[in-house]
Parts: structure tokens; C-alpha cells; sequence
């Protein structure tokens, strides 16, 4: 949803900067990898410590390669089948440090089993999320929904609400509160996403299976 609204308007902000990096010889392959090393860096070095302020600060920082990447290559006319298999294998990366930060934190020094199975959860309904959209992809359907909760909401809701959080060792009482509430909604939106893909990719397969014909789907079976 958010993906849908936002990515326009933060290409157009980045689009200088991209060119600015085309400029410098930067490939847009180098900027792929070094923002994912930019987010794992803040979440697993600052959040397992309960730093969640200065994690979020960095990795939003590196956060925007996955935009600025994208707009160079389309800048150099170099938009490839591996650039795009790059980018969406280290999104998992990045994604993955994200919460298993969060998740060392809770397993650790936040002592919080059930958050710590929140976050695992998180991580991992994630992938699948993802993966359910490129394996229906994979088997020729266009998956064609739009997920409640995509990574774009997994990241922004997660992000801020645990940048927030950080206030409380800068002072700011009873704020520690909204990265559970996070969890649980970024948890919850991950569920019913998976299943809206799910129910696609079956509403989809049906409709594929049923335009082949039988005749298709007798020899496909034989096989």
C-alpha cells in the first residue's frame, strides 16, 4: 500500500542524488550492497543493545539504497534481470537483520520471550510473504493484489515506532510501549497479507488451470 503511494515521490526526491553517484562512477550494484551492510550494521549492532534510536537513525539512513539503486540503473539504461534478483535477495537480508536485532534484543537484555517470538515471527511471515508473491510469479501468474501489510509497512511501521521507542533513554517516559504494539501489528498485517496471496495465487491457478483446459491439465497430471 504504502509502496504504491510513496515510491514515486521518494524517486523523484533521490533522483539528484543518483545522478549525482552515475557522476562519481558509482555502480548501482555497489549501492545495493552497501545499504544492505548499512541496515544490518544498525540493526544488529545497536538494536541487540536496546539502542533503538541510533539504530534507526542509521539504518534509515541506508535504508533509501533500495530506491537509489533502482533510479541509477534506470538513469544508465542498464536495468537487468540480475539487478533485479540482487536487489530483492538483499532486501531479505536487510529485512532479516532487522528484526532478529530486535529479536536479540528481547531474547537478551529486553527479556521478553513472547516479544522475541513476535519478532522471529515477523522475520519470518516476511520472507514468506515475499516468497509467495515470487513463487506465484515463478509459475506464471501476476499475483495481482496488494498486500494490507507489504514491506514497505513492515519497515516504516517497525522503524518509527522503534526510533520512538529510543526516546526513553533520552528521557521520555512510558514511549518504550510502542515497539511491542508495533510487533504485534506488523505480525498480525503479515498474516493476513500471506493469506490474501495465498487466496490469489489459488483464484488465479484456477483460472489459468480452467483457460489451458483439461485436456492441458490431463497431461500435465500424467507427467
Amino acid at each position: 500500500m504504502l509502496n504504491k503511494y510513496a515510491r514515486a515521490f521518494f524517486t523523484r526526491v533521490l533522483t539528484p542524488f543518483a545522478a549525482f553517484l552515475i557522476r562519481r562512477g558509482v555502480s548501482p550494484d555497489a549501492v545495493t550492497f552497501i545499504g544492505t551492510a548499512g541496515v544490518m550494521a544498525g540493526a544488529l549492532v545497536f538494536f541487540p543493545r536496546g539502542e533503538f534510536f541510533w539504530g534507526t537513525i542509521v539504518i534509515t539512513l541506508f535504508v533509501f539504497s533500495d530506491l537509489v539503486d533502482g533510479n541509477m540503473a534506470r538513469q544508465l539504461g542498464r536495468s537487468s534481470r540480475w539487478g533485479a534478483f540482487l536487489d530483492s535477495t538483499l532486501d531479505r537480508v536487510a529485512d532479516g537483520a532487522i528484526f532478529g536485532g530486535l529479536a536479540l534484543w528481547y531474547a537478551g537484555s529486553g527479556d521478553d520471550n513472547i516479544l522475541c517470538a513476535v519478532s522471529i515471527f515477523c522475520l519470518a511471515s516476511g520472507q514468506v510473504v515475499s516468497y509467495t508473491k515470487a513463487r506465484g510469479e515463478a509459475i506464471g501468474l501476476p499475483v495481482a493484489v496488494n498486500g494490507l501489510v507489504e514491506r514497505a509497512e513492515r519497515l516504516v511501521i517497525s522503524l518509527v515506532a522503534a526510533g520512538l521507542a529510543g526516546l526513553h533513554k533520552f528521557g521520555v517516559p512510558g514511549i518504550q510501549i510502542l515497539l511491542p504494539i508495533a510487533l504485534w501489528i506488523v505480525a498480525a498485517g503479515s498474516m493476513v497479507t500471506l493469506v490474501q496471496r495465498v487466496v490469489t495465487v489459488r483464484r488465479e491457478s484456477a483460472e489459468a488451470d480452467a483457460a489451458a483446459g483439461p485436456g492441458t491439465q490431463e497431461s500435465e497430471a500424467a507427467q
